[in-house]
């Protein structure tokens, strides 16, 4: 035999055994065959969608091996939801659990045979698991421990038949994202090779057992996919149409860099499903509060107030992605769709529209994809989602020093996509902050460029709202209110599920008089990014001081301080809403913790700058500042 058709690699074996199957086939045999023939298709395609090998099937056994251990544990975990979903739909005496150990460790290769230690320690492993389970030795746990968005409980050294030291294991719990219990243990010295005439490889070993006995035990037993969650529990009602939170991408590649990458697809697909108005959809600041948390779709579900939840994975490898991707109703804790993606990165961008696309029909909403997404630009090099994702975590510390960070980032992106629309107008808005953090060197330039910028974008793709709320506020500095109501509505008709859009709205809406309006439109927009920035609940407040509704005034305040103690606006309008609720003592106690971050304010000069159409309001807050001891 040639010895080329030997090497080292990392694979899986499927070794999958009946319980019970003789008592089975005497009761049913005809329905027992015809069963466990149609779960090992199922298995065998599964193993295949995961780079694996059927290596043997006799009788009530599977076998196979696969390219990497993250493959094997990813194939066991698609595996075990798989039959779950099946078994719901079987009578109760029909269903079946699987227990499946997954190991990495030596194994002796003859021609298309696997055999050895490895695999005889795979096949310990699966009679540890629980029904529906996975069960991990040390060694396969070390090469996916931070690899997948799994949890994992050590549950210490067993002795195992035949296997001359005790093997360390993990079980896996089954739900994604929750934080698992690994207790550390001593190394444990590399399995002795075996030389004979052929070569032994380095494999992962992949052991099922197929458990047809005993069904009702099983069956109570095993864990569920997912806990439901519960519409009691949520923190916000329900919205009429689906509604859908897109948890961050989960990074498996080796170099954490890399997180932008799987960054730029959440955006994307977020971007692209908050363009239907049909759905509801949750803001990303709200989402990627979750990102490298480990937290429950349950939990998501109920803090977002979401039906639907989607997660998934990326890597990437030299010029190779994959990307796995799971929709979750979280009510019932089923997963409607499951898929995995092998692309070559130029591909990324049609993957992206692919994999929106059957997002939206999954969950059953008319919308003719085509057209609408085609309407965003989608770039094409992969420095330039790296610059946009940089400049965006930037832009969001809402400081001077990051904003010219930001800036920096939008300027490099533009040279890499001249004809990108989203870099225009993400540099369009840091020239506006410019003059908002009072530190532009020149407020009508920078005022001026902020202008071309968004006409820029919009000029160069006009489906998205974002160019048109900056536009909104330019012209709002400009005393120009018509055109600057105009603007925002625009970018909510085009945006509907954006809550920044929503969320500007009410600001200018707050602006112009129309309080009731502003004050609606900022729920709304809090409702969609249910974990906001600071300045969702300064704008709540400033229209609820207007308003008269001091106390909801009050709470709005507070809680935009408690995201970012900093924010003067915030302080200075909680001094104001205390002293017109006549608790004068703590306005002023407010307003000089105020005046210690804004050494500089005075009344005089905050009236000559606030857009305010009417003049009223301007004297309001502006006596009442005086009142509590802000200098004029």
């Amino acid at each position: 035999m040639n010895t080329e058709d030997f090497k080292r690699r990392l694979t899986a074996i499927f070794s999958a055994d009946v319980v019970g199957y003789s008592r089975l086939m005497g009761e049913d045999d005809a329905a027992t065959v015809k069963t466990i023939t149609a779960y090992r298709e199922i298995m065998a395609a599964l193993i295949k969608q995961h780079r694996g090998r059927m290596v043997d099937s006799p009788g009530d056994n599977v076998l196979a091996e696969f390219a990497s251990v993250v493959d094997a544990a990813q194939c066991a975990v698609a595996v075990q939801k798989e039959f779950q979903a099946r078994n719901a739909d079987l009578p109760e005496n029909r269903r079946m659990q699987f227990r499946i150990g997954v190991n990495l460790g030596d194994i002796i290769e003859e021609g298309e045979r696997i055999y050895g230690d490895g695999v005889n320690i795979a096949a310990r492993l699966e009679a540890l698991a629980d029904p529906g389970g996975v069960c991990l030795s040390k060694t396969a746990f070390e090469h996916i421990e931070s690899k997948l968005p799994l949890g994992y409980e050590y549950i210490g050294k067993q002795t195992v038949k035949n296997i001359t030291k005790p093997v360390g294991a993990y079980r896996v719990l089954m739900e994604p994202r929750i934080s698992g219990v690994a207790d550390e243990e001593e190394g444990e010295a590399d399995m002795a090779k075996r030389r004979k005439p052929f070569l032994v490889g380095a494999v992962v070993l992949l052991f099922v057992m197929i458990g047809f006995g005993a069904w009702y035990f099983y069956l109570r037993s095993s864990p569920s996919a997912v806990e439901p969650a519960s519409k009691e529990r949520m923190a916000f009602p329900l919205p009429e149409k689906p509604s859908i939170a897109v948890l961050p991408f989960v990074n498996m590649s080796d170099d954490p860099n890399q997180d932008f990458f799987g960054d730029g697809i959440t955006d994307q697909i977020i971007t692209y499903l908050s363009m239907n108005p049909n759905m509801f959809v949750i803001a990303r600041n709200s989402v990627f509060t979750y990102k490298g948390k480990p937290v429950k779709i349950q939990q998501v579900a109920e803090e977002l107030g979401v039906r639907y939840v989607l997660e998934g994975s990326v890597q990437s490898v030299e010029n190779r992605l994959r990307l796995t991707v799971q929709l979750i109703d979280a009510l019932t804790g089923k997963h409607l769709w499951a898929e995995r993606y092998d692309r070559d990165l130029k591909d990324i961008f049609a993957l992206q529209d692919e994999i929106t696309a059957r997002i939206l029909e999954e969950l059953q909403v008319k919308l003719v994809f085509g057209e609408q997404y085609r309407r965003v630009a989608r770039p094409k090099n992969l420095d330039f989602i790296q610059k946009m994702s940089r400049g965006w975590s930037y832009f969001l510390l809402f400081t001077p020093e990051s904003n010219a960070l930001a800036r920096q980032m939008y300027e490099e992106a533009i040279t890499l996509e001249p004809e990108a629309a989203t870099a225009y107008n993400m540099l369009g808005w840091t020239h506006l902050f410019e003059v908002f953090f009072g530190v532009s060197k020149s407020p009508g330039k920078d005022m001026e460029r902020a202008f071309e910028l968004a006409q820029k974008a919009i000029t160069l793709n006009d489906s998205v709202g974002s160019p048109h709320s900056l536009l909104g506020y330019i012209y709002l500095a400009k005393r120009q209110y018509e055109k600057a109501v105009a603007e925002v509505e625009r970018a909510v008709t085009l945006s509907p599920n954006d809550a920044d859009a929503r969320a500007h709205m009410a600001n200018i809406f707050n602006y112009v008089g129309k309080r009731e309006e502003a004050i609606n439109l900022s729920k709304q927009a809090i409702r969609l990014n249910p974990f906001p920035q600071s300045y969702y609940f300064t704008f709540l407040g400033e229209t609820l001081c207007l308003a008269g509704q001091y106390e909801e005034a009050i709470k709005a305040y507070k809680k935009a301080l408690h995201l970012y103690p900093k924010d003067g606006s915030s302080k200075v309008g909680l001094a104001v809403a205390y002293s017109l609720l006549g608790r004068e003592e703590e306005a002023r106690a407010t307003a000089a913790e105020f005046l210690m971050m804004r050494p500089r304010f005075s009344v005089k000069g905050w009236a000559m700058g606030v857009p305010y159409k009417n003049r009223a309001d301007i004297t309001l807050l502006a006596d009442t500042m005086r009142k509590v001891g802000l200098p004029d």
